[in-house]
């Protein structure tokens, strides 16, 4: 399908149409939209039926070598949305991202004005961020509860920026959120060959799965 180049408020993006819904998914505090694990996962997600619109956030746009701030972020997501429901017509929107991006997706979901506004039927996050690397906490989720949309969390099992019992703990007390492992996968979704079960690529088991939640739950 046409992949499109565009600018949204001066920022770079990319839009991958397709059938079912359209993501508008952040990138991480590290790398930008095009970076490779984004690109693998939107050109999963696209053959699944779920379209993205990928874009930088002003501090990556820019070269800087910190975040922006929660409410910079904010605006640029709900930019993002703006050009995205234009984009997507009738078809279902989404808000989500890798670690940093799909944190500040959440959010931006807290507020449940913004979600109607946009018409935002669910959330997306691979990789979410629930605390600094091997310091397990909470604090992080302490906002998830407040969203009253359908959520999906993607996380590897080898993650270190989100513990294992940590993690389902916290999305267990969420009626509306759902986790699913990866096996073997680390925040990068790197997988250990040897001992992951599975023969599915990663990127085909996360879109598959982002999918079939997409049908049962939104």
């Amino acid at each position: 399908m046409k992949i499109q180049n565009l600018r949204i408020d001066g920022l770079s993006s990319t839009y991958m149409p397709s059938d079912d819904a359209l993501l508008v998914f952040g990138h991480g505090a590290g790398a930008d939209y095009q970076h490779p694990h984004m690109t693998a996962i939107a050109e999963a997600l696209q053959k699944r039926g779920i379209g993205t619109l990928r874009f930088n956030f002003p501090f990556m746009e820019s070269k800087k070598q910190r975040v922006d701030s929660r409410g910079i972020c904010l605006t640029t997501i709900a930019a993002a949305l703006t050009r995205a429901r234009e984009l997507a017509g009738t078809k279902p929107l989404l808000v989500g991202g890798h670690s940093f991006g799909g944190r500040m997706a959440t959010h931006f979901s807290s507020d449940n004005r913004s979600t109607q506004h946009y018409g935002v039927s669910g959330v997306v996050c691979f990789s979410f961020p629930l605390h600094p690397a091997n310091k397990p906490g909470t604090e992080r989720a302490s906002h998830l509860p407040e969203i009253n949309k359908p959520q999906l969390y993607l996380s590897g099992n080898r993650d270190t920026l989100a513990n294992t019992q940590l993690l389902e703990r916290t999305l267990a007390a969420i009626p509306q959120a759902t986790l699913h492992w990866l096996e073997t996968a680390d925040h990068s979704f790197k997988i250990l060959v040897r001992t992951r079960r599975s023969t599915e690529d990663i990127y085909e088991e996360a879109a598959r799965v982002a999918s079939e939640w997409l049908k049962s739950a939104c």
